[in-house]
């Protein structure tokens, strides 16, 4: 058996491929998650991301959203200080105005796990990719997903970031043929 390409040479990496990516995620808190560390990738490497992971838990409150939404200018500050994570002062507003985003979801009654999985039909898309280059960057499903969000108000949610996002919490699975992790 082989495994996808870009797990080689770290173990995080490996790890995250192994028992996460393209796996079903429900959990409000883990969705919210990997929808916020989606958006500090945008223009850097996921192995970058992977390796503040657990900085930026503790930074935002374990992505806790009622505690996120009530952060402040201080908060922010002191986010934008904290050397141990992706201090871009645009991603870390998108990560608070997210949050409340998602509380006024719950506010109605409604939950990420069901905006998401709806629109897969409760089952995970799976791809058959032979190649690394047969893995979209995003598509007309993620476009339509991103346009959908954007009008709800959240931030930092273009197309691209939320089909990784897709992949992240399993509604896709893009493992390649014969990758060891592509569970059917």
């Amino acid at each position: 058996m082989t495994s996808c390409a870009w797990i080689y040479g770290d173990e995080l990496l490996k790890e995250y491929h192994d028992n996460e990516w393209g796996k079903p995620v429900h959990e409000e808190n883990k969705l919210f998650e990997l929808l916020s560390l989606e958006s500090f990738q945008a223009g850097l490497s996921w192995k970058t991301v992977l390796h503040k992971r657990e900085d930026l838990r503790k930074a935002f409150s374990n992505f806790d959203t009622k505690k996120i939404a009530n952060y402040d200018s201080e908060d922010i500050k002191r986010l934008m200080n904290n050397k141990k994570i992706i201090r871009n002062k645009r991603k870390i507003e998108a990560v608070v105005n997210n949050a409340r985003v998602v509380n006024d979801l719950h506010a109605k009654g409604k939950t990420l796990d069901e905006f998401f999985w709806k629109i897969v039909d409760n089952k995970p898309i799976v791809n058959y990719p032979k190649n690394p280059e047969d893995i979209p960057s995003q598509t007309k499903l993620s476009e339509d997903i991103s346009k959908t969000m954007k009008k709800m108000n959240f931030k930092f949610v273009g197309p691209t970031i939320i089909y990784s996002f897709m992949q992240a919490s399993g509604m896709v699975n893009d493992h390649l043929v014969g990758c060891y992790a592509k569970d059917e």
